[in-house]
């Protein structure tokens, strides 16, 4: 039996001038081409040596597999060759070739659109530019999971900070989508777990502090003092709904319906983790809402911004146009800021932060925690620890107020 194995560039080219890489086996003077998931231009591929040139951009991660590619075709051909008698290059081909989908790329695709049946728009939304950042460092090439390996994941993330000047916490996003990625096709068998490159030895995640300034006591009950037109009256209500509800996340606050106000509390349930709870509904949220007849909104709403939606249990589209909702109410909430006079930004979001600061020393940790609806109370002083200040306040003056 005759064979061999040599890594080629086809000849059928693609629009962006690149070539397919493909292993072609070779039986008897029969050949077959098992395509390697990868393309690259021909001024980049050397024929003789059947290696990538430097002047690709990785061609160290590409020569890599290249030899990995050969070797575990190599060691198929020779089992192959002692346990059977007739082979064909079509029994060599079905045991060589990857499997369907196998590669990340293929993986993240089937990731993204799980996102969206299950309707969790943000975190697509999220997620999808970070993998294509990741194909954009790789050149626009597939790669296969055993090339992920520690040095390119490092290799990446310093891409990120010192080419795409982002954030050292935006990085560390970057790879716990390609680490969820990867534990996903680990649980589906398409990966082995030695090529696992997250943990203890490897590559470790942990994001940095990030800062959190909320409103002062102040300068909250300037915001509730303030006269304000129409558009910036209703933005403002809805911050502060969020505000006296512990922090209530904005995307819970457009949702509110009436009949989540029963014997004077509110029972809902947060649409991050589906907690259940209920709250005392204060009398400054009574004031807010006698401002919002009921009867008037579509489907129950108190506020009037999802009104327009025709079915609100289709998640996507929902979370899809909240985004709009919160964009238009953060503009607004600028021009409030800037009538206010704050050098510290005012958001949405802002209102969940300066619950926690107001609250950091007056309230417990335990009580904190149900406010929140934290699972475990480590995640509650974890995000509290932003906030608490008169413990190191107090140590300091201590030392120099001599």
């Amino acid at each position: 039996m005759a064979s061999s194995l040599k890594v080629v560039l086809r000849k059928k080219g693609k629009q962006d001038g690149t070539y397919p890489l493909a292993l072609r086996v070779t039986l008897d003077r029969k050949s077959t081409y098992i395509y390697l998931g990868h393309d690259i231009k021909e001024s980049d591929w050397d024929v003789v040596a059947q290696k990538v040139k430097k002047s690709h951009p990785n061609s160290v991660q590409m020569n890599n597999f290249i030899l990995k590619k050969k070797a575990e075709a190599n060691d198929k051909m020779l089992n192959m060759g002692a346990h059977e008698k007739d082979i064909s290059v079509k029994a060599i081909r079905n045991q060589i070739k990857p499997k369907v989908g196998a590669s990340f790329f293929a993986q993240a695709a089937v990731y993204c659109e799980d996102l969206k049946m299950c309707g969790k728009f943000n975190q697509r939304s999220a997620d999808e530019p970070r993998i294509q950042q990741f194909k954009t460092f790789l050149g626009g090439s597939d790669i296969s999971f055993a090339e992920i390996n520690p040095a390119l994941l490092l290799k990446f993330k310093a891409y990120l900070i010192g080419k795409r000047t982002i954030s050292e916490r935006t990085a560390v996003n970057h790879l716990v989508i390609i680490r969820t990625i990867f534990n996903r096709a680990i649980v589906d068998g398409l990966v082995d777990q030695k090529y696992y490159p997250f943990g203890k030895g490897r590559i470790s995640i942990k994001f940095p502090d990030s800062l959190k300034i909320g409103l002062t006591v102040e300068e909250v009950k300037a915001l509730e003092q303030l006269e304000l037109p129409a558009g910036e009256n209703h933005a403002r209500n809805l911050w502060m709904v969020s505000f006296y509800f512990a922090g209530m996340r904005i995307s819970d606050v457009l949702r509110l319906k009436w009949s989540d106000f029963q014997n004077d509390r509110l029972y809902y349930a947060m649409g991050k983790n589906l907690k259940t709870g209920s709250l005392k509904v204060p009398t400054k949220v009574w004031e807010i809402l006698e401002q919002y007849p009921k009867g008037v909104n579509a489907h129950d709403l108190v506020f009037p911004d999802l009104a327009v939606m025709p079915d609100l249990t289709k998640a996507y589209e929902v979370q899809s146009y909240i985004k709009t909702r919160i964009k238009s109410g953060n503009d607004y909430l600028k021009k409030v800021a800037a009538k206010l006079e704050l050098t510290k930004s005012l958001s949405m979001h802002i209102a969940r932060h300066s619950f926690a600061q107001i609250s950091a020393d007056r309230i417990p940790a335990n009580i904190l925690q149900r406010l929140y609806r934290h699972s475990d109370i480590k995640t509650t002083m974890g995000y509290q620890s932003n906030f608490i200040t008169k413990t190191t306040d107090d140590a300091l003056d201590a030392v120099i107020n001599l």
